[in-house]
């Protein structure tokens, strides 16, 4: 075997190790596992169908139906804040130092934190549609349409993934990084149709809302989920997840690439 395939090779055993440990780290993080996996998507089911769902008309569909494609999304948003600071925090304490010493692929780094956060964004997703179902939220679509749904939840948590590893390798410090993730993820994601339909809006903050990654997504989502025709919605949301992941995945390399040496 040649030397680039033996490093090559010796990079995908780093990620599965590396993969490994993040993933038992956050198994082993009450905080982390209470929090992010189960406390606030939760609360935001329960707070939007019971408190505010009573005062918000969809027409033609439950709100129920209609919310549970926007809470996947938050879902994935609320785990990716987490699993940047958890990065920037590693970063802080010295890690790319200690790998250097090993000899461990540079790259190896930010894909094992990008596939333990999609294994909890995985986990986050199959709760909530527990949580959905115990209080009356159904797939109305074919199989494949469902499976369709679950695919682009994962699709659009690999592209925010990669996102939150650029800033978390950018900004290195886990309360900017938080501080920085909020600002960008929560007025996305109040602004959206997340909970709300946008038609609901003013129609200046309607014309900025219908068009970002956070409404394509649920909206896709939510075709998906009721069976109905929003083939524009998925393209959209398929090509705003390649776009985030096409510009993040070579940024992260860049900052990593500079803390390897």
């Amino acid at each position: 075997m040649s030397g680039i395939g033996v490093r090559v090779g010796r990079g995908f055993y780093d990620t599965f190790v590396l993969t490994w440990r993040n993933t038992l780290r956050n198994l082993r993080d009450p905080g982390f596992l209470v929090t992010e996996v189960l406390v606030v998507p939760v609360l935001f089911t329960i707070l939007f169908a019971y408190v505010f769902g009573g005062a918000i008309h969809v027409p033609r569909v439950s709100y129920i139906d209609f919310l549970m494609p926007g809470i996947f999304v938050t879902t994935v948003l609320t785990s990716t804040l987490n699993g940047a600071s958890t990065l920037a925090e590693d970063l802080t304490q010295g890690l790319m130092d200690r790998f250097r010493s090993l000899s461990i692929a540079y790259w190896a780094v930010p894909v094992s934190r990008v596939i333990a956060d999609l294994v909890f964004d995985a986990l986050g997703v199959l709760i909530m549609v527990a949580v959905g179902y115990a209080i009356g939220f159904r797939f109305h679509g074919t199989p494949g349409a469902t499976a369709g749904a679950l695919a682009l939840v994962l699709l659009f948590a690999f592209a925010i993934a990669w996102l939150g590893t650029v800033l978390a390798s950018a900004l290195r410090t886990p309360a900017t990084v938080q501080a920085a993730g909020g600002m960008l993820v929560f007025p996305l994601m109040l602004a959206s149709s997340v909970f709300v339909p946008t038609q609901t809006m003013p129609s200046w903050l309607r014309a900025v809302a219908q068009h970002t990654p956070v409404t394509y997504t649920a909206d896709a989502i939510r075709h998906l989920v009721l069976g109905t025709a929003g083939a524009e919605a998925v393209t959209m949301a398929i090509v705003w997840a390649v776009g985030i992941a096409t510009v993040s995945i070579p940024l992260a390399t860049f900052f990593f690439r500079r803390l390897a040496h």
